[in-house]
């Protein structure tokens, strides 16, 4: 690797350091009911993961109603000298992460949001058990409390995940696929966070001017929520929701961040985009 590559990582691997530390600082700024929250302090990072599927249209599932999803050569190397594709997909395919002004209108978009806003410290909640007995489950404020009571307050701005195990479904065919989180029932099952879930999280300042809902599946709605409220309560202020994630049973329940990187499209709703999650170093 030459010295100017070197140079050039390091500069960016600062860049990012410097933003999730301005994303802690404002975190600590937060005012918050109820308990105190736990401040936030940026950690030494063990490794890197991907929290993202791959972007493969023969593999994706693609929410009832969205745009087909296709991939193109355009040019290729030993006709043109390069290799380039066209890309056709819907702005909510795949893994990807939707601003405010999917759900309210004048509200912030994608070109609007910070870079502190996309930096966020993670909260795995782990209902694998639940899921496998009910696809449908639906995440209680109960099982919130529970969480802090083992692990401790969850952060002001956090994103808080819900660790499902349909991602394990992902590109299936058949009637156990990832519209019914691999159960084999008719129809769509996932499960989600419940609406007072959502609403005690921000009455808490889980969700504060920051954070986000997210989940391994097509998003924070139960399928029991055709109104998908738990969305539009998220997505108020600088407030985000993650879906589609793969992966997160490789962050632990407290301490991991995650950056999320998409298309900043004008007046964009979201955008497929890779999600990284930040593991600290052990001890």
């Amino acid at each position: 690797m030459s010295t100017s590559v070197r140079r050039g990582l390091a500069a960016v691997t600062g860049v990012v350091l410097f933003v999730a530390g301005a994303a802690t600082s404002a975190a600590l700024r937060q005012p918050a009911t109820g308990i105190e929250r736990a401040p936030v302090q940026l950690p030494a990072f063990g490794r890197a993961v991907f929290l993202s599927h791959v972007n493969d249209p023969a593999r994706t599932p693609l929410f009832p109603g969205d745009p087909a999803f296709h991939i193109r050569t355009v040019f290729t190397v030993p006709n043109d000298g390069f290799y380039l594709e066209l890309i056709r997909e819907g702005a909510h395919t795949g893994t990807h992460y939707s601003a405010p002004c999917h759900f309210h209108k004048g509200a912030l978009c994608m070109d609007d949001l910070s870079p502190s806003d996309l930096i966020l410290p993670a909260v795995v909640v782990d209902i694998r058990d639940e899921v496998a007995n009910d696809p449908d489950h639906v995440v209680g404020v109960r099982e919130l409390k529970a969480w802090e009571n083992t692990y401790g307050p969850m952060p002001s701005g956090a994103a808080v995940l819900l660790l499902t195990g349909c991602s394990d479904s992902w590109g299936r065919r058949g009637d156990a696929n990832y519209f019914n989180c691999g159960s084999g029932r008719f129809g769509v099952h996932q499960p989600g966070f419940s609406r007072n879930a959502v609403r005690w999280l921000i009455r808490t300042g889980v969700l504060g001017r920051t954070g986000a809902t997210g989940t391994d599946t097509f998003g924070p709605d139960p399928s029991s929520d055709a109104a998908f409220l738990p969305t539009w309560l998220t997505l108020r202020r600088h407030r985000v929701t993650i879906e589609n994630l793969t992966n997160l049973d490789a962050l632990p329940p407290a301490g991991a961040w995650v950056v999320l990187g998409s298309p900043r499209n004008v007046n964009g709703s979201g955008a497929p985009g890779t999600v990284f999650g930040l593991v600290p170093s052990a001890g």
